[in-house]
This record gives structure tokens, sequence and C-alpha cells, in this order.
């Protein structure tokens, strides 16, 4: 019997991390309950971009497996998976870390990509895999693993879902702030090497304020380095910057949705701003941003100095590192971005997507 013949009524999900990804996996669940709203849908997930998965319509239970913590960890996956069974697994991973959440759940069809795209012979914890594509964006390998099942997302959604009490703290915390309009800056990637200097980022916030009228709003999470450059954002510019770092990954996503702009490199909070049609300029040059990029959307604000040669300009190749599904890294393109070219696109975000209809120009 093939995925397509099979039925699949109970899904389990395997998509752990990271938070741009957990994303990316969002429209991929609400096709599969689209298609049959009576589908069960369990989705593993590491603990910290699990809150993005809270209220969501079409996730009916949430498991938590993060393998950096060791046997006990894989313990306590195998235990919460010992008294289920599936229909199908859907593996979105590509990495090691995927393969026991693969390897425990029970199912006799399990999909996953092939040895093109998955390493650490994830590929063979498959008993169907998706065939060699070229590189594309992470969205779009994700939606392949309907293809199989004769479905297609035909309109595109993340459905990422607040509660009451959420929207209630957002309108407060907008509200104590006389209605000010919010251009929102993560100076911060999950990796020092896709960081914008952060000097930058301090002089760009004072532009925010001073040229366009934007109140800066810094996010970001908890951590010693995000910390530490968003209080230099803060002693190095002239704005009145709003602190709002934390580690509250809900927090950060409903404020996403209150401000007017997001300026931010390839991280987590850029893909959120995204689903949540938050405008967003994506700084790039570490990271391919047709691979990594914000999908379909706001690529017009997207800079990109990972596909650029100029005088001046390192070495294009080789990259860091090959791979069809990862096309590799490119050092020191970063600081390619000049403040300038961050202000042009916020001169385009405001006149395309943030003026009321029939406003001149």
């Amino acid at each position: 019997m093939s995925v397509l013949d099979a039925p699949s009524r109970r899904i389990c999900l395997v998509l752990q991390s990271g938070i741009g990804d957990v994303v990316h996996g969002l429209p991929l669940v609400n096709a599969l309950k689209q298609d049959d709203p009576a589908r069960e849908i369990t989705w593993i997930v590491e603990r910290t971009p699990a809150p993005l998965l809270q209220h969501h319509p079409s996730v009916d239970a949430v498991i938590h497996f993060d393998r950096g913590g060791g046997l006990p960890e894989v313990r306590a996956l195998w235990r919460a998976l010992r008294s289920r069974s599936f229909d199908l697994v859907l593996n979105c991973g590509i990495y090691f870390k995927s393969i026991f959440p693969t390897l425990f759940a029970r199912a006799p069809h399990k999909l996953g990509f092939g040895r093109d795209r998955a390493d650490d012979l994830v590929w063979l914890f498959a008993n169907h895999r998706l065939p060699p594509q070229p590189p594309r964006h992470r969205q779009d390998m994700y939606l392949e693993l309907l293809e199989p099942l004769g479905l297609a997302c035909a309109e595109l959604e993340w459905r990422i879902t607040f509660s009451a009490e959420e929207r209630k703290a957002q309108s407060q915390f907008f509200a104590a702030l006389d209605g000010e309009r919010f251009a929102a800056i993560v100076a911060s990637a999950s990796s020092r090497v896709k960081d914008w200097p952060v000097e930058r980022f301090a002089e760009l916030a004072t532009a925010l304020e001073r040229d366009f009228d934007f109140r800066v709003l810094l996010l970001g999470g908890p951590g010693e380095r995000e910390g530490q450059r968003a209080r230099e954002v803060v002693e190095r510019s002239e704005a009145r910057a709003v602190w709002a770092q934390g580690p509250e990954l809900r927090r950060l996503v409903y404020l996403l949705d209150g401000c007017e702009l997001l300026i931010a490199p390839d991280t987590g909070p850029l893909h959120i701003a995204r689903a949540l049609e938050t405008p967003v300029i994506g700084l790039y040059g570490h990271t391919d941003p047709r691979r990594s990029g914000p999908y379909r959307k706001y690529q017009d604000l997207t800079i990109d100095r990972y596909n650029y040669d100029g005088p001046g300009v390192p070495y294009r190749g080789p990259v860091e590192r090959q791979h069809r599904a990862r096309p590799g890294a490119r050092h020191g393109r970063m600081e390619l971005i000049s403040v300038a070219d961050v202000l042009e696109k916020v001169e385009l975000a405001v006149e395309r997507y943030l003026m009321p209809e029939g406003s001149a120009s």
C-alpha cells in the first residue's frame, strides 16, 4: 500500500526546531486539517519553539523532545509514544535528532526526505522518501510532504492564534505607550555570524525615530549575548527605545503582531512576523534569502548580500558547507549592509505597506 492509498486519520509530525522551521510547519498542518477536519495531528517539538503551537486550531497534541537533554529525554519520549499509534509519521527533520521520534512513533507508514537532503542516516528511518529536488525554500520543502498524500496547499495559512488574555495584554502594552507606531528591532540572530554590527543597529534606531516617527521596540530572547547587544543599541542610540527582551515567546509573538514593521537578520522572529503579515526587512549576507528569507512576501524589503558581487566583496566561494538542502554560509557579508541600505527599505515599506490606501506618497 502506498502512502497515497493508506489511511491517514492519525498523523505524527516530527518537526522539533528552530522557531523559524516550526513556523514553516504550520501551513503543512493547516492543509492536513483542512483536507480532513477529523484528522488528529500530534506534533513532536522542542520546548523552545513549542509555545508557537499553543491555541493552534490544527494541532491536537504536542509532545516535547529536546535531544540535548540526553538519555532522560529519550526515555521520556519513548514513554510518551509507547501507548499511541498513528497511521502516518511525517518527518520534516534532516538531522540526527529526528531519528528517535521517527523510530519510536508506531505507524505503518513513515515519510521523510531522501539521502540527498537528510543527514546522519535520517533517511533510513522512513519507509517512504521524497524524490530528490533542487535547493528550495524550507517552506517549500515541508509542503512537499503533502504531495504523496494527493494534497496541495492552495492557500498558505499559518493561523497563529492568540488567547483572549494575550489580546488583552497586547492591547494594554501598546495603549500604555500612547498609541505610537512601532518598528521592532531584533538585534541578534541565533548565531553571531548572522548578526549585523550593533553600532549600525543603534544608528538605525536613531533614524527610525528621527526621520520616520517610529518608536523603536527591542525584541529578543533572554540570552546573555542578546541582552548585551540590545543594551548596546540603547546606549549608543538617541532613540527612546522600548526594552521588550524576555524569555516569553508568546509575548514576543503578540508584540510583533502589534508592530508596524520588523527589522531583523535571519532569525525566528522574522518568520513569525511574516506569518503575522507584519512587514519585515530581512538582513541577509551569511545565509541565502532564497532559502531562508520571508516566504513569498516582503521579498522587496529583503536586503541580499549573499547573492551579491561587487568591488570589495569577499570571495563568493567555496561556501562553508555545500549541501542540496543547505547551500552553505558566506562569511563576512553582513558587514556589506549599510544603514543607508536599510533606511531605503524602511522608506519603501512605509510607502508600499504602511500608508493608508489613497494617501499621497
